[in-house]
């Protein structure tokens, strides 16, 4: 079966690091009929464009897209977060941001509700450049994006070791914590097999250092899963190894490394592939190429015997499949 995926290899060692995943992906056995979309900072700087909504509606017809990274230090700070990675995740309901993690004594994936929270852009200015100015910020939590979150992540720990950890921060945020702990728990009604547990959100970045072992699978919102995710990566060999999926189960979902495009390694051949590989093969989950997955996978391990340069690190791990 060939697939149809929408490439976005972006800025910086975007391009560089995808280019190394499909290398992967094609060794691995897997067909793929690609299409290229230019975006990102430089095309922003070139012409002004981000995101057309045409663009959105054509890839709603794909399987899948790829993503190596976007933004550029000359364009204006959230300009590309907000109009194509978030602008992207909102118009194709990408609500679930799954990003597994491995140590050397430790496994775990992070769920990571992906389209609400304090990133859906609820808040506003009042007097706004005066020094009486206010600024709010929201934290949209409904109950239909919280529970299908917390299915979601339900239904992962069904498939793993059966263990799953809600992080929040319920004794202060009193109303979004109270929506997400009572979803929580009901759902968890529906999966008995499932050990259940709860850590606030600050005792969790400690236990991410100290005792990554207690976990196996965790929920959390928006913005919280943000923040542990990176912690996650620095705790698990760094963010060169750091793969993510932006799923709607059953549709087109994206598949980016949690690395940024990091302009000042451009074409010098340091920007390591890994992850942008080892996001190549979750997209391959997703594809129902699962075998393919797990032989990527398995090719990426140890990655200290995975020396070289940009390209030779690709050529190594095809060479494994």
């Amino acid at each position: 079966m060939t697939h149809r995926v929408g490439v976005v290899g972006g800025d910086g060692i975007g391009p560089e690091v995808i280019a190394e995943g499909l290398k992967v992906i094609a060794a691995a056995g897997v067909e793929l009929e690609t299409t290229d979309y230019d975006l990102g900072g430089a095309r922003y700087l070139r012409d002004g464009v981000v995101l057309p909504d045409e663009v959105v509606d054509e890839w709603r017809t794909l399987d899948a897209l790829y993503l190596g990274a976007v933004g550029t230090p000359d364009v204006p700070p959230g300009l590309i977060e907000r109009g194509l990675l978030l602008k992207m995740r909102f118009d194709l309901d990408l609500y679930i941001n799954q990003r597994p993690f491995v140590g050397s004594s430790h496994e775990f994936v992070v769920i990571r509700e992906n389209t609400e929270g304090t990133y859906a852009g609820e808040g506003g200015f009042l007097r706004k450049n005066t020094p009486q100015e206010i600024a709010t910020q929201g934290s949209v939590n409904t109950r239909h994006g919280v529970e299908r979150c917390v299915r979601y992540a339900f239904e992962l720990a069904m498939t793993r070791r059966r263990h799953l950890t809600l992080v929040h921060k319920t004794n202060v945020l009193t109303f979004a914590g109270d929506l997400w702990e009572r979803a929580f728990h009901e759902v968890a009604e529906e999966y008995p097999e499932v050990d259940t547990a709860y850590n606030h959100v600050d005792a969790a970045c400690i236990y991410f250092v100290d005792d990554p072992q207690r976990y196996d699978v965790i929920v959390t919102d928006n913005l919280f899963g943000d923040i542990l995710t990176d912690l996650g990566g620095a705790v698990s060999g760094g963010i060169g190894f750091a793969s993510s999926a932006n799923l709607h189960p059953g549709q087109v979902s994206m598949f980016e490394p949690v690395h940024g495009s990091a302009p000042d390694i451009v074409g010098t051949g340091r920007a390591n592939p890994t992850a942008a590989v080892l996001s190549g093969a979750l997209m391959l989950d997703h594809l129902g190429e699962s075998e393919a997955a797990d032989r990527i996978r398995a090719a990426c391990a140890n990655p200290d015997s995975l020396p070289g340069s940009t390209s030779e690190i690709g050529d190594l791990i095809a060479g494994r499949l």
